[in-house]
């Protein structure tokens, strides 16, 4: 697999980045308030080339010039008995793999106490996450989302398969670099310290990562050969939190399975 000098990049700098929004205000309605998301935190590349991140678990295809990721997921239950006060995010997006912003789209399975919570939102990260009233998520939903950019615009869409409630977000947001694509199991940001939330017990969750095009190629992510990477969750002593398991025959299916907070 390609590092693309993973390692020179162990921390991204904030990106100055604007954003105009070309949707229409809503009347705050829920009292949820959708966690911030950030950029893969590496800890460390694994002897057979694998990635550790502190806070990412999935798969990312690195390139140039990315136009376009899709992807589908089916809703994992929160076990809020194992993990109180924990959370876990699904999302499909563009950059964060070793750039400053992630534009990126998805759904959380929370633990707010021992009450489970689900919502969808979007993000510009390192804008704040936005919460997305209009669709109601619940556990065994199907989801299927897609982060798009054309003539400066990014355009993020997400529907419940299983409702068919959709929504769409079509905005400008400058610093992107578009270098990579991602189908990510995220423990969101933040405690106090500013650190990464405990983690929440979501079972399995998975991922039918549909297809990314950039520059020069378009399709599953088995397509990218050495531009496919594997991330896998774990704490900062090294303890694992999330395994990516591999690749479906297709080379666009996999798993992700909790291992712990």
């Amino acid at each position: 697999m390609n590092r693309l000098g993973i390692l020179g990049v162990l921390v991204a700098l904030p990106a100055l980045a604007q954003i105009n929004t070309g949707s229409v205000a809503h009347e705050e309605k829920s009292t949820i308030a959708p966690h911030q998301h950030a950029p893969m935190k590496l800890r460390r590349v694994r002897d057979d080339g694998t990635l550790e991140s502190n806070n990412w678990s999935g798969y990312a295809v690195t390139g140039s010039a990315f136009t376009h990721v899709r992807g589908s997921w089916v809703v994992p239950t929160a076990y809020c008995g194992a993990t109180p006060n924990a959370y876990s995010s699904f999302w499909v997006g563009l950059d964060g793999l070793t750039s400053g912003t992630v534009e990126q789209i998805g759904t959380d399975s929370d633990c707010n106490g021992t009450t489970p919570s689900y919502y969808a939102w979007y993000e510009f990260n390192p804008l704040p996450s936005t919460l997305i009233e209009s669709i109601q998520v619940s556990p065994g939903n199907l989801m299927s989302a897609s982060v798009s950019y054309s003539g400066g615009e990014f355009t993020l869409t997400i529907t419940n398969e299983s409702t068919g409630e959709s929504y769409t977000e079509t905005s400008r947001f400058s610093g992107a670099m578009r270098s990579s694509a991602e189908w990510i199991a995220e423990a969101p940001c933040c405690t106090r310290s500013g650190g990464i939330l405990p983690l929440s017990d979501f079972g399995t969750v998975f991922f039918d990562a549909g297809l990314s095009t950039d520059s020069s190629t378009s399709g599953p992510i088995s397509s990218f050969g050495r531009n496919v990477e594997e991330i896998n969750m774990t704490s900062k002593k090294g303890a694992e939190e999330a395994l990516a398991l591999p690749l479906t025959a297709g080379g666009s299916s996999f798993s992700v399975t909790w291992r712990s907070e």
